[in-house]
């Protein structure tokens, strides 16, 4: 059994190496002493096993949102409290409820965001560590893949 978690834990820290790295561009803002990596992507690209081990619902209309937290000096992960909202451009908000997850060095901060074809998502995302807090704001418009 902790081969099968190890061998389940590789291959989802693998696949989001793949995706921030291969299929989008490097998006990351540096907010005082932290760079924030950040990304969204539809759910559809998840396997079912990937998706229902962190509790995500694959779905053409949902996405993922992936945050990370490093040390802009040392780059390592930070362990932070990550919440967040997203707007649509009509003003309805959508709270982000991040799950932490952590994969030996890594740590990621997961949320499920739903949403229609061409709905253009306003993000701000706070982290906080101890004293520091910081506000990650990015603009993204979604498209359901067929």
């Amino acid at each position: 059994m902790k081969k099968l978690n190890a061998i389940w834990l590789t291959f989802a820290a693998v696949f989001l190496s793949i995706i921030s790295a291969g299929a989008l561009a490097e998006q990351k803002k540096t907010l005082g002493e932290w760079d924030v990596h950040y990304m969204v992507v539809g759910t559809p690209f998840l396997t079912p096993e990937v998706a229902a081990r962190y509790g995500i619902v694959r779905s053409k209309f949902n996405a993922l949102v992936n945050i990370s937290v490093l040390d802009k000096n040392t780059t390592k992960a930070q362990r932070a409290d990550v919440s967040g909202v997203a707007r649509n451009l009509l003003g309805n908000t959508r709270k982000l409820t991040f799950k932490k997850v952590e994969d030996g060095d890594a740590i990621y901060y997961l949320a499920s965001l739903p949403f229609r074809d061409q709905e253009t998502f306003r993000f701000e995302i706070d982290v906080k560590k101890g004293n520091s807090q910081q506000t990650l704001k990015f603009q993204q418009k979604m498209y359901v893949d067929e």
